[in-house]
């Protein structure tokens, strides 16, 4: 029986808050650190060398003079950045549910509908078992089935998809009753079968030896058909849904609608081998025609968002991407916990859940963890406002995503009942209704994309969704639970690390140069605290230029002699160790105490690095092309398949660079600038009469010399590996060119 909203007295909280410990320590550190700063731009301000009219310095001066300027306007760069960062970290929060409350409460009669929407676009980017195991986790999660209802959106309109999704809907019979009997954790099959160890008891062993059998099966069949490349005409004949593929065999992007309600919910029939209820399980291949555009992810999610508002209409939609499957089947009462607290949950637009991968390496050679995003920077958020949206395992309230705006007099209860089938029209009604919603002419003149659903016109929708979303008056919350609600698969190649983080920093990017930027559109819309929290995102492109400089300079300056550091003998040397090293010692802790390693860390500072001189650099170069009409605006998706060779040394953490990109160039003549600085910067110090304490290119050196050190996986790949995954000569061969152009202009 539902509470009384109005009776505080009664009121139990469905969820707590609580700040992150240990912040009066980093505040006294922040505070050691604004000196150590200002005392570097003093410094700098200081000893700014001066023209002179002395004969034969006149040329070295003025090149370290601007060369000093380009330095000190880099530092004030990172300082600005730096401030915006704090922001973010200076009061993070923790969440914690009381599901127990919740059941309480409002009993399961109750809980309200919640439909799941799985993305994929590609069935060879994206393998159709790895996306059935997702479809089948969430299927199997902790919730009265018949108030579920899964859609897969397949932007591929891949039969082979479709296949896969029709024998998962048949295994789901066998899986969910041996989910729910033996509280499998995960409940994807492959995952659970790969961790899990063979059980001892003789009923559970019998169940779950059948159960896996049924899997295996499953697995191969659609594994023979993925790599066949085609359905056979046996299969295609047993099943009529098939005769939809029949019209574009050979076109993905022209065809139309196709909608397909493999389980129906509302069907009494609709029950596993124990007499229970199926969650409702539906296909969607949204129509699509060259000559319009179909709006990628977004596009697709909106699709959805119309079709299911129209079969299932439930009041929470939980999107995942394809290779996220469901790692904690309590997840569903988690995120009610927060929309059905009677005090704060009314507001709630979203509840984001962190993005967590487990296929990554011991030491996360690719830096893909994104840990210090997820367990720092996004709680931060939450303090702020609200996270932002990520794009995947993210819980949505319906209206928020309808462009309806919050306020006090607008609070509605979700509340939802699932319609029986006789009081609908038939599934096959359904399917030909919806088609029409899924169509490319729907949208036309509408507020689809613009203020209903998600937004269009940018690399990065789910940001500037949730952005938008919040400055409608909605809130968020971002909860992390101990044992993570979804695991995905993180990239394995260098190149794919780079080229996702491009897409992202770009996205970023159109939304800061665009009527969007959160600085003026949230004014007085979100909390200033949340609007700067988004510029720690929206400024990664933009911290190329300073990060390039600082890598490139210094190493040049020391070839022609010229000194840009305090000797360390000063008590200026101070302030940079402090400040350079201090920052490196804090993000280290920072790393330990969210679970990485050591070696971690360094993969870390490499990584860093790597995507601020290329994957950022050349985001800024593509926007500024797309804003001169030179380029379209592409979605890159993930590769999720790798060759075993790629894999294997992924395992064994070496980088990949076994291909030729414009990325590769770069790094590597940046690799050979500074190690040519270094050995020159040895030279210097080695061969003078001067002390080492006295030496002006002292520091100069050790800056140097880090980044060698940083730089050691792309030495080895151009002199001493072997492998397929070694630099390409041809990439070597550019590289040296351009490094010997730069020192020879210099030296010159």
């Amino acid at each position: 029986m539902r509470r009384n909203h109005g009776d505080d007295r009664d009121y139990l909280p469905l969820f707590e808050t609580k700040s992150a410990k240990s912040r009066t320590q980093f505040r006294l550190f922040v505070g050691t650190m604004l000196v150590g700063i200002c005392s570097i731009f003093v410094y700098r301000l200081r000893y700014m060398p001066l023209p002179t009219k002395e004969e034969g310095a006149v040329l070295v001066i003025r090149i370290k003079l601007w060369a000093w300027i380009g330095l000190f306007l880099s530092e004030l760069w990172f300082t600005l950045y730096w401030f915006v960062t704090l922001v973010v970290r200076w009061n993070p929060v923790h969440r914690h549910t009381f599901k127990d409350r919740l059941t309480l409460r409002n009993g399961e009669k109750d809980l309200p509908g919640v439909d799941i929407f799985v993305c994929t676009a590609d069935p060879k980017a994206e393998p159709p078992l790895m996306v059935v195991n997702t479809v089948l986790s969430v299927m199997a999660y902790d919730y009265p089935p018949e108030k579920l209802s899964v859609y897969l959106s397949d932007d591929g309109a891949s039969d082979l998809t479709f296949y896969a999704l029709l024998e998962a809907s048949k295994f789901s019979k066998e899986w969910l009753p041996f989910c729910n009997k033996f509280r499998v954790e995960p409940r994807s099959p492959e995952a659970y079968f790969t961790k899990a160890s063979q059980p001892h008891d003789d009923d559970h062993y019998s169940q779950w030896a059948s159960v896996k059998k049924l899997y295996e099966e499953m697995k191969t069949r659609i594994e023979s058909a993925s790599k066949v490349g085609k359905i056979s005409e046996a299969i295609r004949r047993e099943h009529k849904e098939f005769r939809e593929w029949d019209a574009f065999l050979s076109s993905k992007i022209d065809h139309q609608t196709i909608i397909q309600i493999l389980i129906d919910g509302r069907d009494p029939k609709a029950v596993d081998i124990e007499e229970h209820p199926l969650p409702t399980l539906v296909y969607l291949a949204r129509e699509k025609r060259p000559k319009y555009h179909h709006n990628f992810k977004a596009g697709a999610m909106n699709s959805l968002i119309r079709v299911s508002a129209h079969i299932s209409n439930a009041p929470i939609i939980l999107n995942v991407d394809c290779d996220m499957y469901s790692n904690n089947s309590e997840s569903v009462r988690d995120a009610l916990c927060f929309f059905l607290d009677e005090k704060k949950g009314q507001e709630l637009a979203f509840v984001q859940f962190p993005q967590a991968f487990e296929n990554l390496t011991e030491n996360d050679i690719y830096g893909s963890s994104l840990r210090v995003l997820m367990e720092v920077e996004l709680r931060g958020f939450d303090t702020n406002g609200g996270p932002c949206y990520i794009g995947t395992g993210c819980f949505h309230r319906r209206e928020s995503l309808s462009g309806k705006k919050f306020n006090e007099a607008s609070k509605v209860i979700l509340d939802w009942k699932r319609k029986n089938k006789d009081e609908e029209s038939s599934a096959e009604a359904l399917e030909k209704a919806c088609k029409v919603l899924a169509s490319c002419t729907y949208e036309e003149n509408t507020l689809w994309g613009k203020e209903m659903g998600l937004m269009y016109g940018c690399l990065v929708e789910d940001m500037l969704t949730g952005l938008v979303i919040q400055c409608r008056g909605w809130r968020s919350v971002y909860y992390s639970p101990e044992r993570k609600a979804f695991l995905g698969a993180a990239p394995t190649t260098l190149l794919q690390t780079l080229v996702q983080q491009k897409r992202w920093a770009e996205g970023d990017l159109q939304i800061l140069l665009s009527r969007y930027c959160p600085l003026t559109y949230g004014y007085k819309k979100i909390p200033l605290r949340l609007r700067l929290s988004y510029l720690v995102y929206f400024l990664w492109s933009l911290n190329c230029f300073a990060s390039l400089y600082y890598v490139i300079v210094p190493s040049l300056c020391l070839l022609k002699g010229i000194s840009l550091f305090p000797q360390v003998s000063s008590k200026w040397v101070v302030p940079f160790l402090y400040v350079f090293f201090g920052n490196r010692v804090y993000s280290l802790g920072e790393l330990t105490m969210c679970g990485g390693t050591y070696r971690e860390w360094l993969n870390d500072q490499r990584m860093w690095l790597f995507k601020r001189t290329t994957s950022y650099f050349f985001s800024v170069l593509d926007h500024g092309l797309r804003l001169l009409g030179f380029t379209d605006a592409a979605f890159t998706i993930t590769e999720k398949v790798v060759d075993d060779d790629v894999s294997e040394r992924y395992e064994r953490e070496l980088m990949e660079f076994g291909t030729t990109s414009p990325m590769f160039t770069t790094l590597t003549t940046l690799a050979l600038l500074n190690a040519s600085g270094f050995i020159w910067g040895l030279k210097r110090l080695l061969f003078t009469e001067q002390s080492l304490v006295l030496n002006p290119f002292a520091l100069q050196v050790v800056l140097c010399g880090l980044l060698v050190f940083i730089n050691l996986p792309i030495y080895q790949a151009i002199f001493l590996r072997k492998d397929k995954g070694r630099l390409p000569n041809s990439v070597i061969y550019q590289s040296i060119m351009l490094a010997l152009v730069a020192c020879s202009i210099v030296l010159y």
